[in-house]
């Protein structure tokens, strides 16, 4: 069943001083689904771009998937005379990822027969007088490359070993055609952008298959700099400093990505949201194995103390500093402090019985009785645990139960009513959070209890979630209490490129930001009826449940 929105807005106006401001665009259709080409033309348009319906005299910028589309649309005796710049579409997907424009110089489409790039300097597209700045000022320095569609290296040797394809082809049994595509390429025959790569790729599975969606599928190979910039978010998170912890952040997916195991940061230096200081980090760890910042955060006591704090549920980074600060050094210290708020003592009381993982059989069992007690309470009520469960982990941190009913109103009323039967039966023992608004009809009508639950019998408390949803929206709260967090983090980045806001609520269209910020979302959520329909429409490898432990 085709997507469709709940209900229809007109787009937002142009904005005059948007990010792509006095770009004139002609968009080659070749090879690209019409969905696609959509959300890319209203995004420009939202943000300053004029789009031309013919290729003319005003056109600045061409954007096409490969050379062989362009060659469709346009001959190349008006290519030849063209002043303007020609750009691959990812750059601009990696431009409204970023919040800014990526530096156009590895996104350069060239004639692949003559191996001549196929546009002028940027200083020649300033001759059109519209104003209009290319965007390289963030390199100036940097020599233009020329880019072709990636080749297999000729010697077999060289192509990556099988070990380091996706995990999902390996639970499978079988590569894609992506990851063939990308195991044969190693960093000695690779000098252009992933970004660049994705969309030869991505264009090849189209032509091949026309009625097959492009996935994304990073081979995921240098997990030793992404499992240490992983845990440098969590570091500066928990110290409160958002802005670096998001720089990281946004590193983590372009360097995941890559089809090469990094061996220098010359490789990467380049690519669009790595900065100088990212490179020296990059270049520490391929170089000794490890990263000074990070051992020394480690052995700092100040932030092991912040971090441990942190680990208390209900304590944010703005209140683990405001108790460090106070003096306080060890979770005994805290049980003194009357600022805690009543969730917060609970945290510490049962803090360590909620480090105690829960074994799968016993979390099977308790899914069991939910299911029971769930259908007593409301006949046809759909009940899931999802997080590390639904993945397939022999264990589980806690459990987050997600929830719905078939009908799209049963469910209205449903978790005050389930939660005392649970109560009754001292299956639920402690209340941290109960909010509905289900019956309201506010905060999209999602209903939610955070609490301490006991496995029957025993007196060690556990972490439980129970989420209601409407019906309409059950998918998107599927997939983010199924996590994995790397799969949320890769959903919502992507979401973003295309021009939406993913959370657990729905996919809303985003409206432009100001100076480069994020903008807003819109109020009414795109409408699918399953999580592989979420993934199709975001062109997003389908991946089941327990492929999710990325």
């Amino acid at each position: 069943m085709a997507p469709k929105k709940e209900e229809t807005s007109q787009s937002p106006p142009s904005v005059s001083d948007g990010m792509f401001s006095g770009m004139f665009v002609f968009l080659v259709d070749s090879g690209v689904q019409p969905r696609r080409l959509q959300i890319w033309k209203q995004r420009l348009e939202q943000m300053g771009a004029k789009i031309e319906d013919y290729f003319s005299k005003r056109v600045t910028h061409i954007f096409a998937m490969n050379w062989n589309a362009l060659k469709q649309k346009i001959d190349s005796d008006r290519l030849s005379n063209f002043k303007g710049i020609i750009l691959v579409y990812q750059w601009l997907e990696d431009s409204l990822r970023l919040g800014e424009k990526a530096s156009q110089d590895i996104y350069i489409l060239k004639d692949e027969a003559s191996g001549e790039a196929c546009h002028q300097s940027s200083g020649d597209v300033s001759s059109h007088g519209n104003g209009y700045s290319s965007g390289n000022e963030e390199l100036p320095h940097h020599k233009k490359q020329k880019i072709s569609s990636p080749e297999k290296p000729k010697d077999p040797t060289l192509s990556l070993p099988v070990d380091s394809r996706h995990s999902s082809a390996e639970s499978k049994g079988t590569a894609t055609s992506d990851e063939l595509h990308e195991e044969s390429l190693t960093s000695r025959n690779y000098d252009l952008s992933s970004s660049y790569l994705e969309s030869q790729t991505a264009n090849f599975n189209v032509a091949e298959n026309p009625d097959k969606v492009s996935t994304y599928n990073p081979p995921d190979l240098n997990k030793n700099i992404t499992d240490i910039f992983k845990k440098l978010i969590d570091i500066y998170r928990a110290l409160g400093e958002d802005r670096r912890s998001f720089s990281y952040y946004k590193a983590i997916p372009v360097i995941e990505k890559l089809p090469f195991k990094i061996e220098n940061a010359e490789q990467v230096k380049h690519l669009p949201g790595i900065g100088k200081s990212l490179c020296d980090h990059i270049q520490e760890i391929v170089s000794t194995g490890k990263m000074s910042k990070l051992e020394h955060f480690e052995n700092d006591e100040r932030v092991k103390t912040i971090s441990l704090f942190g680990e208390v549920w209900g304590v944010g980074p703005a209140t683990a500093l405001k108790l460090y600060d106070k003096g306080h050094r060890t979770l005994e210290d805290l049980k003194n402090d009357a600022s805690l708020t009543n969730a917060q003592k609970l945290g510490l009381q049962y803090f360590d019985d909620i480090k105690t993982r829960i074994p799968r059989h016993e979390v099977t069992e308790m899914e069991k009785l939910l299911q029971k007690v769930g259908e007593e309470v409301l006949p046809g009520v759909v009940i899931v645990c999802g997080g590390s469960y639904r993945r397939g982990k022999s264990s589980c941190g806690d459990m987050d139960i997600v929830i719905t009913h078939p009908d799209g109103q049963s469910h209205k009323g449903f978790l005050a009513k389930f939660v005392k039967r649970l109560k009754d039966m001292n299956f639920l023992r402690e209340d941290l959070v109960f909010s509905t608004h289900s019956e309201e009809g506010t905060d999209h009508g999602v209903d939610t209890y955070f609490g301490l639950c006991t496995y029957p019998g025993r007196e060690l408390r556990h972490r439980i979630d129970l989420k209601v949803y409407p019906k309409n929206i059950y998918p998107f709260g599927l997939i983010a209490w199924t996590g994995n967090d790397t799969l949320n983090r890769r959903l919502r980045l992507l979401a973003e490129s295309k021009g939406y806001r993913l959370d657990d609520t729905g996919l809303f269209l985003s409206t432009p930001g100001s100076g480069g910020k994020r903008g807003s979302r819109g109020t009414a959520s795109l409408h699918f009826d399953t999580e592989k329909q979420v993934f199709d429409f975001l062109e997003f490898q389908w991946l089941e449940p327990h492929e999710r432990n990325l």
